[in-house]
């Protein structure tokens, strides 16, 4: 028997007009956050350097936290990408350890340098959490490739805690302990961890 309708698998596809102005508003609004700094976009200063309409940003993002939320994944999927098929040691290609290290200072700089995109994306204390499984997962990869035996994922966990942006802000803006002995401690960690 034929299915005389059309199923309903998921949203309909996304206009072509529609995708480009979406890419035109995140690339503005990226060029913007990284040229005059988070505090200083506002969505008149989109619309305006995407030469769309303020409605239009509106319509798509609903906020400006909306809008930082979108920039902050734009980020996020780009440094996921180093992460999976970059140049080594972050990418493939470097021995396991090299690689968590690498991920892991990586990791530290990137949520110190997004902090107030974080902020301003309504996450403060925390990036999404498709963001946090990703960088689980990739621990506990590194750590199996490593030999490291016990519960991987309640390890990956504690390699990851003292990377997250709460923890940071916390050791290096309130605490004052500077980013070379956070790096340090953290190395300490997982050496500690891997046995190494």
């Amino acid at each position: 028997m034929t299915n005389l309708l059309p199923m309903a698998d998921g949203p309909a596809p996304e206009r072509a007009d529609a995708a480009r102005n979406r890419e035109a508003i995140l690339a503005a609004a990226l060029h913007l956050v990284e040229t005059r700094g988070v505090d200083c976009v506002t969505m008149d200063t989109v619309a305006a350097e995407a030469g769309v309409g303020k409605g239009t940003l509106f319509r798509r993002f609903e906020s400006r936290e909306g809008l930082m939320a979108a920039v902050l994944n734009e980020s996020e999927t780009a440094w996921q990408a180093s992460v999976l098929s970059g140049p080594p040691p972050l990418g493939p290609g470097a021995p396991a350890y090299d690689r968590l290290l690498a991920f892991g200072h990586s990791r530290l700089a990137t949520n110190l340098s997004h902090a107030r995109l974080i902020a301003a994306a309504g996450r403060p204390g925390a990036r999404s959490v498709a963001a946090l499984s990703f960088a689980n997962m990739h621990v506990r990869y590194l750590l199996g490739e490593l030999g490291v035996s016990g519960d991987l994922l309640m390890l990956a966990t504690a390699v990851l805690a003292p990377l997250e942006l709460v923890v940071l802000d916390q050791q290096v803006n309130h605490e004052h302990l500077s980013i070379e002995r956070v790096e340090a401690g953290w190395q300490d960690l997982v050496r500690r961890i891997v046995g190494a």
